[in-house]
Order: structure tokens, then C-alpha cells, then sequence
């Protein structure tokens, strides 16, 4: 690091991004302060125990005999010679960004910045945030960014739950307001990170960000729409899925399912149609994108009506178990989760609904208990319809099929069986 410092690096915000940022930081001999606004998160990691599914208790334990601590006071900036921001980007609830998150930790940091810090904004925003939002907030002491501290974007790439990328060993995008802050940015995550790509500014850095979300999301609303309307007319979606796989260019497979969850997907794309229409050009792709996207737990609960008609039941007082509540399988963050859309429209018909899912202690939809149901298997075997929502690896799908009265496949991981139904 360029500055002589008490701290290599302070992190704001110590959720899924900011934790393993933590990790991966003191692993590599980096002096490293979290910063967080949550007492039970401080508490809780500096003696030793993680709220993040990719972060075990014993992760916890080794950061901190590397030296990490958690504080919940901003003075600690004062002493560092970077500052990262990975605090949440949600949005409002006329689906605007909400960067009140963002405008707190740069307060913060505005506060205590000294000369030759290094801050770099991680948090998923709209192209131009860190320029217009962040820098002058920053520049109103007196230093100037690219001249007396460095400023610059790097998006997150964090992918909870996935076992073959992490921090490590996935790409990591910087852009700074100048040349010079881009270096400063790249020395940062250079000890810790398998490769850093440069881009042309933090406009660019942002908005890759967004184009990498923004595509998966289109791509789901197109198999999405599809498995709309396959089933009329008798095609097998997973099926043309696995054979369209096959070929080894100018592919990529998406899978339909009950809706998307978490942070990036809903949430991602918005930031991006939001800046588009503050240029008044409409962006009807993506905004189409979402709007497929949305209506499909709506699809899934008539889906579910039509199958359990079919079989002489009115959706009202019929037992409904719904396996795997979270967005992601083997993961507890349930963030935008469809699986509450799909329960709030049950609720609402009357159905007699319970849940199941080994990640999930307690589940609340509409200020309403959800019943847990501890065994998958007798669970299914005395619901009327089963609806799988998310595939933990502790379901054994083949088992639940054979117990199930019927099931409603949203995923796709059932084979054939009798008393199975594909989304």
C-alpha cells in the first residue's frame, strides 16, 4: 500500500460481498478492518462466528488470529490506506435505485479521508455513480480525486453457493477516475485476486457489472416465456434445453423455473433501465425481461390449480408443501426469493400451505408463520401437491417422486414418472 498506515484496508459492510472480501484480504497478509452499522454482526465475528453461508465459523476464527477485527465506529478510516464499499444497493418502492446505503458510507468516509487513500465503490450501481455520486461527496474537504486520493469502481462478482468460484479465482474488474487510480486499485486486489482487468474508467467497470446481470436476465425471461408455452403445445423444454447444450458454440443453457431471487438478478437490471430512462429512451428489452420474470410465480400457482383440478381438488384447503423457500440450492439467503410471491398467491386461494427446507429454521410470508415440515418425504406423502421451488441437495428428487401424491417440478430435476409435472 502507498500510505504508511495503522490499516492495509477498511471494508464497509460485511454481508456476502464484503466478508469473503475480508477473508481473502487477511489471507494474504493485509491488515484488515471491517465496518458495519450491526452490532450483532460485530459481536458476532469477533468472536469468531459468521452470518454468510460461503464463510464457516472456522473462516471466522483464522481471519481473525491474521489480525482482522470488526468495529462499528467509522474513526478507523482515519488510519487506513484503502477503503472498499460493499454495502447493499436495494431498491425503493417505486423500483428506483436506493443508494442510501452508499450516501452513508461515503459520508463516513468524507469524514476521515485523508490524503492518499484509495476508495473504491463495489456495490452494484447505475453508470456513473462513482463519479457523480461518490467523488464529489469526497472532493467537498478539499482533496480532489486522482490528485490528492484515488477513486475508483470495482463490481462484485461474489456468487454464493457456488463451489467452483469464489473471490480468488474469478476475474476482477477495476476502473478508476484516473490511469493512476486504476493502478492503486489493481495493487489492492492484485495479493488476493487470480487476475485484475483494467477498464477504460469506472463508467465502463460499472456498467460490466450490470451488461453481466442484465444478460443472464434476459436469457432466463426467454426460457421462461418459452416454458410458457411448450407445454401447449407438447414440447419437452428441459429436453430441447439438453439437446440444444450440445453444441459447442453459439450456446449457452438457460433453465426456466418459479421466478428469479436475490440481489443481482431482480434487482440489477433495474439500475441500468433506470439511468437509460433518465435519458428519456425507452428500454424495452430489459424492462420486457422483468416483466416476464415477475409474472412467473403467478404461472406456477395456476399451473399448480390446473393440477390439482385435475385431479378433483379445489386449490382452497388443499394441502400445498413447498420445498426449498431460499433463491439459490444449498444456500439460507432468501433475498427476493419467488418462493414468497408463490406463497403470498396460495395464501390468498386458500391453499392449507406448509414448507420444507433444511436451510430455513423459521418462515414468514405476509406476517404470517409458514408450518415447517422436518421430513421432505412424509411431508410430500401427505400433501395434496408438492411444488419444488429450490433443490437443495438434500432432496433426493427420484425418493420424492416415488412418495409424493403429486409433484410439481419447477426446476426440472425430476426424470419421468407418473406422478411427476414439469414447469
Amino acid at each position: 500500500m502507498n500510505r504508511n498506515t495503522a490499516v492495509d484496508v477498511v471494508i464497509v459492510g460485511l454481508g456476502y460481498v464484503g466478508l469473503p472480501l475480508a477473508r481473502a484480504a487477511s489471507a494474504s497478509g493485509l491488515r484488515v478492518v471491517g465496518l458495519d452499522r450491526s452490532a450483532a454482526v460485530i459481536d458476532g465475528l469477533n468472536n469468531g462466528s459468521s452470518h454468510v453461508d460461503d464463510i464457516s465459523d472456522t473462516d471466522v476464527r483464522t481471519m481473525l488470529d491474521e489480525g482482522f477485527r470488526a468495529v462499528a465506529t467509522p474513526e478507523v478510516i482515519a488510519e487506513a490506506a484503502a477503503v472498499v464499499i460493499c454495502v447493499p444497493t436495494p431498491l425503493t418502492d417505486h423500483g428506483a435505485p436506493n443508494l442510501g446505503a452508499v450516501n452513508s458510507a461515503v459520508e463516513d468516509i468524507a469524514n476521515h479521508l485523508a490524503p492518499g487513500t484509495l476508495v473504491v465503490l463495489e456495490s452494484t450501481t447505475y453508470p456513473g455513480t462513482t463519479d457523480e455520486v461518490v467523488r464529489p461527496r469526497l472532493e467537498a474537504g478539499g482533496l480532489r480525486a486522482g490528485v490528492d486520493f484515488h477513486l475508483a469502481f470495482s463490481p462484485e462478482r461474489i456468487d454464493p453457493g457456488n463451489p467452483h468460484y469464489g473471490l480468488e479465482n474469478t476475474p476482477k474488474v477495476v476502473g478508476g477516475i484516473t490511469p493512476e487510480c486504476t493502478k492503486a486499485a489493481r495493487a489492492l486486489y492484485e495479493p488476493f485476486v487470480g487476475s485484475v482487468v483494467e477498464a477504460r474508467g469506472t463508467r465502463e467497470a460499472e456498467m460490466a457489472k450490470l451488461l453481466e446481470n442484465t444478460y443472464r436476465h434476459v436469457n432466463i425471461a426467454l426460457v421462461n416465456e418459452m416454458a410458457m408455452f411448450c407445454r401447449e403445445i407438447g414440447v419437452d423444454l428441459w429436453d430441447s434445453i439438453r439437446c440444444a447444450s450440445s453444441k459447442p458454440f453459439g450456446f449457452a443453457p438457460f433453465h426456466p423455473g418459479p421466478g428469479v431471487g436475490g440481489h443481482c438478478i431482480p434487482i440489477d437490471p433495474n439500475y441500468l433501465s433506470y439511468k437509460v430512462r433518465s435519458l428519456g429512451i425507452p428500454f424495452r428489452f430489459v424492462e420486457l425481461a422483468q416483466e416476464i420474470n415477475q409474472r412467473m410465480p403467478a404461472h406456477v400457482v395456476s399451473r399448480a390449480a390446473d393440477l390439482l383440478n385435475q385431479h378433483d381438488k379445489p386449490i382452497r384447503g388443499s394441502r400445498v408443501l413447498l420445498l426449498g423457500v431460499t433463491y439459490k440450492p444449498d444456500i439460507s439467503d432468501q433475498r427476493e426469493s419467488p418462493a414468497v410471491d408463490v406463497a403470498e398467491l396460495l395464501l390468498e386461494r386458500g391453499a392449507d400451505l406448509v414448507y420444507c427446507d433444511p436451510r430455513v429454521a423459521d418462515w414468514t410470508v405476509e406476517d404470517t408463520p409458514v408450518p415447517r415440515v422436518d421430513d421432505y418425504l412424509q411431508g410430500a406423502a401427505g400433501a395434496d401437491l408438492t411444488i419444488l421451488l429450490q433443490h437443495h441437495s438434500e432432496f433426493d428428487v427420484d425418493l420424492l417422486a416415488d412418495h409424493a401424491r403429486l409433484l410439481f417440478d419447477t426446476r426440472g430435476k425430476s426424470a419421468d414418472h407418473p406422478r411427476v409435472v414439469k414447469l
